[in-house]
Parts: structure tokens; sequence; C-alpha cells
């Protein structure tokens, strides 16, 4: 739990940084990710890829995949255990939903909390956005892949999402790792070609 933790400061460093779409900033997101895997003690890579790792496989930075998503809050929602890929659950609330537009279609994606993650020192404001779109099993992660996000200041209805800086969930680098399965809620008929590659694509 420790390592995740830590490798969601790193990231939530940057989002908190860079509430915007730039290129800046999706290229630092992702340089961020090749060192914490380059990193013996924080990467999640078994200790026979680790070896021969160089960097990860990303899609072509592509700004039309960062949008402005309208953030609908839903503060009644009930506390619920998320399926992972093992018989763990994580306790999470959806936090509210965001609404969005890409390739001119207009989509929604639900964004949650994690209970007990954010009760932890620089996580009160964290938002985890697990999806799944129409690149999943081609050429992406078959299991789906993660944004971070932070809470908006002053009560704001705004929040950028870069798909660029999406992720892929530890477990599909390694077994041992227990990991969030997307809901089915939280698919985007779209190949979103932007972000992490299925590693061994």
């Amino acid at each position: 739990m420790n390592k995740i933790i830590t490798t969601l400061a790193l990231l939530l460093s940057i989002v908190t940084q860079a509430q915007e779409c730039s290129p800046e900033a999706a290229k630092a997101a992702q340089d961020k990710l090749n060192s914490e895997y380059a990193d013996p003690i924080e990467s999640p890579l078994t200790k026979e890829d680790l070896k021969k790792f160089k960097h990860l496989n990303f899609y072509e930075l592509d700004m039309d995949f960062c949008v402005t998503a309208k953030l609908e809050r839903t503060p009644n929602e009930k506390p619920f255990q998320m399926a992972t890929t093992t018989a763990r659950t994580a306790t999470s609330k959806k936090y509210g939903t965001l609404h969005f537009t890409l390739e001119g279609k207009d989509y929604k994606l639900d964004v949650f909390q994690d209970l007990d993650l954010i009760k932890k020192d620089g996580f009160k404001d964290y938002l985890f956005l697990p999806f799944t779109d129409a690149s999943s099993g081609h050429g992406s992660y078959s299991g789906g892949r993660y944004i971070d996000l932070c809470e908006p200041k002053d009560n704001g209805k705004l929040i950028t999402i870069d798909f660029n800086q999406s992720y892929n969930p530890y477990c599909a680098y390694n077994k041992k790792y227990s990991c969030p399965i997307p809901p089915e809620q939280n698919y985007v008929d779209v190949f979103i070609r932007a972000g992490v590659k299925a590693y061994h694509d």
C-alpha cells in the first residue's frame, strides 16, 4: 500500500500544479511514470521485466484527448465496495459525474473517492477516475486505465481530464497487485489513443 501511496503522491504533484491542457504537463506526467518504473524501489515491474526496462510505451501526445469536464457532484452517495482484480475490495464512494465532449459526442464518467486513502496526509482532495474505452484490449490494457484528479478548489464545477496522463493499473505489469476494476458505466465508446499503451503490446 505504501508503494501505491508514493506513486499517487508523485502523480498528484503534477495534477495539482497543472489543471490545464498542455503538452508540457502531459509530458511531465509521462516522464514521472518512466522515472518511477525504472526505480527498483518504486517500480511495480517484475524483477525480470525491470532488468530490461527502458521506458513505457505511450501514444503520441494528442491534446484533442484533453477535455474540460463539468462536474456534477453527488454528495448523498453511500459508500460501496469497489471490485478489484483479487478478492480484495476497495471502500469507495462516488464523488460525482464528469460530463464532457469528445470527438463531437457527449460522454459522462463517474469519479470516485477511496475512503481509506483520503484519510491520509496529502490525499484529502484526491479523486480517482477509472475507465475503459474502445482501445481497451486493442492497443491499450484490456483491464482499463486510471487518471488521477483533484477536487476543484472553491467548490468549482470544472475539471480537466487529460487522457494523455492516463496510466495502467499495477496489475497490468505484475499479477501480485490488487487493482480496482473500472465500473461498467465508465466506458467511453471512442478509441482513446492517448496515454499508456498495453505493456506487452
